[in-house]
């Protein structure tokens, strides 16, 4: 079949002009995750009998001349920390090894909404809280490219199953670098979007469902594909407002304001301390940017003024070591101290740093005007 490490989007043409159903596709897809994933361990789970129950349904209404959405028949996965009714979302945490979500996070919700088919949930490390994916439940998950190398983490179960054509889409989440880290290590496509741009609802230990709109001001779920096109759809799926929020506002994304490489311009920062750049990639990026120079594009470098890279940085972590301490048990946080930092503080330090926070996220609007 030569759909097999193809977009979602082409496999959903397939499914819409009949060269392949549903059925088959997701058929094949579980025969190709039996045959491959032993060796990789991405999936913690397999919906196997819902999912060909639902394919069946769903080339039954193409049948008829309905179709759902985008991705219409098309096999999908989520990150194992996205609650799935009656399954497990334990985190990689093996106190909740036993745990079942009691009904689908928002995010698994509108991908079925628009047709796709899930087959399944995939490896985290514990907590969600490495660069790698290893826990004592599920253990480790290796990256396809290389069994002995990892796919990243905390999205690497998802990442390591889209290289290896197990499915056509995924969802995970980044508070950070739980998006990007693993699609840099796997080759595949990866979006972090805006802030609460798409709903965290469902995505807690346990699969737990309490504090609605609660927000991290730090963690984002966004797709992972094989294609950048497919992440476009499917953030387009996924964005939006949810739950009363939906009753006072609504999302569009507007278009993009120029079509040709040559009407864009664009910034770029080849190095910086804080962030250094290895040998091997920075040769990659000044090609890119001459490619881009040559295509006619205005380019600018450095970062934007009075945009300060070591503060920014600073400011995170403070913030991250804020929120990770404010969801620990209390009788962990005695330990978590040591390791805390500075992100032990009063309301009052918290707030001056969140404003801080939202300063930086001006300059850097003021600057893509």
């Amino acid at each position: 079949m030569t759909l097999d490490f193809a977009s979602a989007l082409e496999a959903a043409q397939a499914i819409r002009r009949k060269r392949v159903s549903s059925v088959e596709l997701t058929r094949h897809a579980l025969d190709r995750i039996g045959r491959y994933d032993p060796q990789i361990n991405s999936f913690v789970y397999l919906t196997r009998d819902d999912a060909l129950a639902r394919a069946r349904r769903l080339d039954k209404s193409l049948a008829k001349g309905k179709r759902l959405g985008p991705f219409h028949g098309v096999p999908f996965h989520v990150k194992e920390s996205f609650a799935v009714a009656g399954q497990p979302c334990t985190w990689g945490i093996p106190a909740l090894k036993d745990a079942k979500a009691a009904q689908n996070s928002e995010a698994v919700d509108r991908l079925l909404e628009a047709g796709a088919v899930l087959l399944g949930a995939t490896n985290v490390p514990m907590n969600l809280g490495d660069a790698q994916s290893y826990n004592k439940i599920y253990g480790t998950t290796n990256n396809p490219w290389d069994l002995a190398r990892t796919p990243g983490g905390s999205s690497g179960g998802s990442a390591a199953a889209l290289a290896a054509g197990l499915g056509y889409l995924s969802v995970g989440s980044d508070i950070g670098g739980s998006l990007r880290g693993p699609a840099h290590c796997c080759g595949i496509y990866a979006h972090k979007p805006t802030l609460d741009l798409v709903s965290m609802r469902g995505h807690l230990p346990g699969g737990t469902m309490v504090n609605p709109g609660f927000s991290t001001l730090l963690s984002v779920a966004g797709p992972m594909a094989r294609s950048a096109e497919d992440v476009l759809v499917a953030l387009k799926v996924l964005g939006g407002p949810t739950s009363w929020d939906a009753k006072a506002w609504r999302w569009k994304m507007p278009p993009s304001r120029a079509r040709a490489i040559k009407d864009f311009r664009v910034g770029y920062v080849l190095e910086d301390p804080v962030a250094p750049v290895s040998p091997e990639i920075k040769p990659l990026l000044e090609q890119t940017t001459e490619a881009l120079r040559r295509a006619g594009a205005k380019l600018k470098p450095g970062w934007p003024p009075g945009y300060n890279h070591g503060e920014l940085l600073a400011n995170y972590q403070f913030m991250l070591h804020a929120f990770l301490y404010s969801v620990t048990p209390p009788a962990q946080q005695e330990a978590q101290k040591a390791t805390a930092g500075p992100g032990l503080a009063s309301f009052a330090q918290w707030q001056r740093q969140n404003l801080m926070r939202v300063a930086f996220r001006a300059r850097w609007q003021a600057y893509f005007q």
